[in-house]
């Protein structure tokens, strides 16, 4: 065992987290579930998720069973969700080729939907104590410091360094621990902004450290300017009600329920043609922008109140109108959530 290991594992044993949610019971469906909220996620923000997502779906069969529309509201707020619909499609892989049990070595649990080498090395080491080298983004930070590897982690030759840093030190024994140990390193004390080199076990030899560098490390992705989309919601209420459609698997907020985006066409047309209705009254409320990864949207509300009876549009597995302050049909994007909740707290036919 590398000295690196052996220093890390000590501070282990007194400082790492050893009551997370998903560490007991220790199954590999929790650890699993766990390991695809935390990508992009800070624990904290997972912990009330995961114990509601767990809670509704204890194990990988109930999870396989589901409606999409209830894993995915049990997801709302998360974001990404695409991790949901893998999560849900993987389930269903779980129970109908290996009969409900978690796959047990890395090409399996890779092949599965949403799934790459750091999370299935993380999920077979934590659930089975297997050796597997895991490389998220913790761990990345914590090993581009000590070894002061240079450049952004997301180019193909930094991240082969780093991966053959990884698999150096990850030791053959008590191989669980070590994976959540240095997790824990780049978590709590090797954090980005403020790291507290003067408690880490591996200080002493730190590259970065030693040199006074260590805020240099890892290296930035390359700075683009974000570019700037805008839509157009409709917000269509009727009799304490708001029309709502699902929107398709392909593209952001897949399979989520959404308020009708119209683009630049007009909002009493866009009534006439999709609920064979004109609006009573047009109401225009500021823009909500909200950020991507990749963009920020700026978003335009229009509100309407429609006249037509309901049943000129049927509720379908596409489109509905859902009472305002009902619990949503399945997940629901944050600012269609926001815009949503607005309506509940003012003024609603």
């Amino acid at each position: 065992m590398s000295d690196f290991a052996e220093r890390l594992l000590d501070w282990f044993d007194e400082h790492g987290r050893k009551d997370l949610p998903w560490q007991q019971p220790k199954e590999a469906y929790r650890i699993w579930v766990s390991e695809v909220m935390l990508q992009q996620t800070q624990v904290q923000t997972v912990i009330p998720y995961f114990e509601r997502f767990t809670a509704r779906f204890p194990d990988v069969v109930t999870l396989a069973d589901a409606a999409q529309d209830d894993v995915l509201q049990h997801w709302s707020g998360l974001g990404y969700y695409a991790r949901a619909r893998n999560l849900h499609r993987a389930a269903q892989v779980i129970r109908d080729t290996y009969a409900g049990e978690f796959p047990r070595t890395l090409d399996e649990v890779i092949d599965l939907p949403g799934v790459g080498r750091s999370t299935a090395g993380a999920i077979l080491s934590l659930a089975f104590d297997q050796h597997h080298t895991i490389l998220d983004g913790n761990v990345k930070r914590v090993l581009a410091r000590h070894q002061a590897i240079e450049g952004w982690p997301g180019r193909t030759a930094v991240a082969k360094q780093l991966w053959d840093i990884a698999e150096q030190y990850t030791p053959a024994e008590n191989t669980a621990a070590y994976t959540q140990a240095i997790m824990d390193l780049g978590a709590t004390l090797c954090t980005r902004s403020t790291p507290a080199c003067e408690r880490c076990p591996v200080a002493a030899d730190c590259k970065a450290h030693n040199s006074g560098s260590v805020t240099e490390y890892p290296g930035r992705k390359p700075k683009k300017s974000k570019p700037l989309r805008a839509t157009t919601m409709v917000i269509a209420k009727h009799n304490g009600r708001v029309y709502l459609e699902r929107r398709p698997e392909a593209g952001i907020w897949g399979g989520l329920w959404s308020l009708p985006e119209i683009g630049s066409a007009d909002v009493h047309d866009w009534c006439q043609e999709t609920l064979a209705s004109g609006p009573e009254d047009v109401e225009t409320w500021q823009l909500l922008r909200h950020s991507f990864s990749h963009y920020d949207l700026d978003i335009r509300p229009i509100v309407v109140r429609v006249v037509a009876p309901l049943s000129k549009v049927a509720d379908s597995d596409d489109a509905t109108w859902h009472r305002i302050g009902d619990k949503p049909p399945g997940g629901v994007a944050a600012p269609v959530n926001k815009l949503i909740e607005r309506l509940i707290d003012g003024t609603h036919d």
